[in-house]
């Protein structure tokens, strides 16, 4: 256990003080006991590193907005436990931990394992909403739905135990730091890089996870040069609980297979030395990459300055969600498409962009703009980007209320109604 500074994660060691490190990490809303049916095999050989992400297992609550943030703080924590090169094994959320140091700081990882993981966690949207639905309720509602996309129907019935503990391991999480890991890998997006990864990579998926299901795998191992695939039979997305053999036979036979030689011999670290195997995964067959990424289009620079329009669509869809741009800039026409060009460029990268006001103050601004002007139909969608923004529904209340006094009992009268329908459609969890 660990006292844990700002900048440095929660930790816990087990196993020989001189084997090799491996390091462990949990998944968004898990604490690091989610490994615990794995460590009396795994630290046999290796010296295990497990972490809790902020917030988590009674860590404390410094929320981290990025995948690469969390990344960093595991590092620091490494660094000052004199740790310069491990193995390392990831689910879901860590899984993409795993993925940035791969692609950030591969001279520190001798090996990597990927467990219900993706290069793209779903879509943007669904995470912030996740966000929005967690600042309006609490974590209750994630946690009781928490079993059924973690685990296979037929386990959770005959495991009430571990079913409930997975509940009470949400409910304790703090909220803030959930939500920022939400809008962390809301914006964690690697398709285009994973080519860029060098190490020895197996990814590992149950075969029922309807998460990062096997369609993800299949992107990741199709994607890194040197990887494998293993899918578990009868296990969904939380594999390492629901099938804790498997997962611990695949691990051990890839981590003392699959350790890279160190690329500078004083870093301390030894390979572990085993006789020739067989692969016991097969390499699957190519599979297509789910999508194309595209290389920027340079823009004109304007008055002398870079062109604001990518950082704008940046903004616009981080506030308004893709789903409502997409649909904007789809509609547009000849007509119509200077406009969109027009807003892109000097609403969202000029003026939401600006650093004088963080987002809440903009969306409270824009709100009392709206209702004075009468345009009900701008203020829906900019209920919902209120919401986005961190604004709660209470927030949003009293800035109505502040602009009946100033715009209008009869304004703001319209403004409650559409307001009111938003946030019941916004906050209403999904059963």
């Amino acid at each position: 256990m660990s006292e844990t500074p700002m900048n440095t994660l929660q930790y816990r060691f087990d196993g020989p003080e001189d084997a090799p490190v491996l390091i462990l990490g949990p998944s968004l809303g898990t604490t690091w006991h989610m490994w615990d049916r794995q460590i009396p095999e795994l630290s046999k050989n290796w010296r295990i590193f497990r972490f809790d992400l902020p917030g988590h297992g009674g860590a404390p609550a410094y929320p981290a907005g990025s995948v690469a943030e969390i990344a960093g703080r595991l590092l620091a924590t490494l660094d000052g436990l004199g740790v310069p090169r491990f193995g390392y094994a990831g689910c879901a959320f860590s899984g993409a931990i795993g993925i940035e140091l791969a692609l950030r700081h591969p001279e520190r990882i001798a090996s990597l394992a990927v467990i219900a993981a993706s290069p793209r966690f779903g879509t943007p949207d669904e995470f912030r909403q996740r966000g929005v639905i967690v600042r309006t309720n609490g974590l209750d509602p994630i946690a009781r739905t928490s079993p059924e996309r973690w685990f296979t129907g037929g386990f959770a019935a005959a495991q009430p135990a571990i079913t409930e503990w997975a509940v009470q391991m949400v409910r304790t999480t703090d909220p803030g730091c959930y939500i920022a890991a939400c809008e962390a890998l809301a914006a964690f997006d690697v398709r285009a890089e994973l080519g860029h990864i060098g190490v020895p990579t197996l990814v590992l998926v149950g075969s029922d996870d309807q998460v990062t299901g096997p369609a993800e795998a299949r992107t990741l191992v199709a994607g890194i040069p040197d990887a494998r695939l293993a899918v578990v039979p009868g296990a969904s997305h939380l594999v390492p609980v629901e099938q804790p053999a498997a997962v611990m036979d695949l691990l051990v036979r890839h981590f003392s297979t699959a350790w890279q030689p160190a690329y500078d011999s004083t870093t301390g670290q030894m390979a572990i030395q085993a006789a020739p195997v067989k692969p016991a995964l097969a390499t699957p067959p190519p599979v297509a990459p789910v999508a194309e990424i595209s290389p920027p289009v340079a823009q004109p620079e304007v008055l002398g300055r870079p062109d604001p329009y990518d950082a704008g669509i940046k903004v616009r869809r981080e506030v308004l969600g893709d789903a409502h741009v997409d649909r904007a800039l789809a509609s547009a026409d000849e007509f119509s498409g200077d406009f969109q060009d027009f807003i892109t460029r000097y609403a969202w990268g000029e003026i939401w962009d600006r650093p004088g006001l963080d987002r809440r103050s903009r969306s409270c601004v824009t709100l009392t703009a709206l209702v004075a002007g009468g345009h009900l139909d701008e203020l829906a969608f900019h209920t919902r980007a209120a919401l986005r923004n961190g604004l709660t529904p209470v927030e949003i209340k009293e800035v109505l209320l502040q602009a009946a006094v100033y715009c209008g009992v009869p304004a703001a009268n319209s403004a409650f109604k559409v307001a009111q329908q938003v946030i019941r459609e916004e906050t209403t969890p999904t059963e």
